[in-house]
């Protein structure tokens, strides 16, 4: 470890994993008719969560650290505004509110979670936020009959690995060779290459998925 280019090489490489899913999704989608204007959205943030995570583990400078976090911070907010809209037929006045609004609602579970565990998760509390939005809009989908559902809790279960792997990343890491913060970037990739598909199953969805509940 250190300041050298390639001090993390795993975990630089790794980011790769971002690239590879949108590739994947972009062309199955493309194949299934499915790809479109929020997809696509979602897809070039995809990639661009690929590119700036790689320059933090690389560059490792101030506005490499932007460049990791704010594509992130942009996939969650846009994919639960398109969700609110597509998944759950709000306009977009209602769609954009609750998007708004959960910038200051997760800050604050942040907080209080740090307040209770401390930095037991790791710098992980800021993620729980997200796993706990995907988890009650699955499970909502599901009672509407929506089965896209099924792929956001499916989602949430590759996240919770994830955001384990993550956290246990600074205990293990001198026990290691690598540690574990790679595999959150795998497991990530999983995550929101299957959040875009399910996106693309909604019925609001433009395309094939929007000829019923059942697409």
């Amino acid at each position: 470890m250190g300041p050298q280019f390639w001090a993390e090489p795993v975990n630089a490489v790794t980011n790769a994993a971002f690239l590879i899913a949108a590739v994947w999704v972009f062309a199955v989608l493309r194949r299934d008719d499915r790809l479109e204007a929020g997809t696509g959205l979602l897809l070039g943030l995809l990639t661009a969560i690929g590119v700036g995570s790689f320059l933090f583990h690389t560059i490792a400078t101030r506005w490499a650290a932007l460049a990791d976090v704010l594509p992130i911070m942009l996939f969650i907010l846009a994919y639960l505004g398109l969700t609110m809209r597509r998944g759950f037929g709000l306009n977009w006045w209602w769609a954009g509110g609750i998007t708004l609004a959960f910038l200051p609602a997760s800050m604050a579970f942040e907080t209080g979670v740090e307040r209770v565990l401390g930095d037991a998760l790791g710098g992980s509390s800021g993620y729980l936020p997200a796993l706990a939005a995907l988890l009650v809009a699955g499970g909502w989908l599901l009672a509407r009959g929506v089965t896209a559902g099924w792929w956001l809790l499916g989602a949430a279960g590759v996240f919770v690995a994830s955001i384990t792997l993550r956290t246990l990343d600074g205990p293990l890491c001198q026990a290691t060779p690598f540690g574990t913060h790679f595999m959150w970037h795998v497991l990530n990739a999983v995550v929101l290459g299957l959040l875009i598909w399910a996106l693309a199953r909604m019925p609001g969805a433009p395309g094939k998925s929007a000829r019923g509940k059942a697409a």
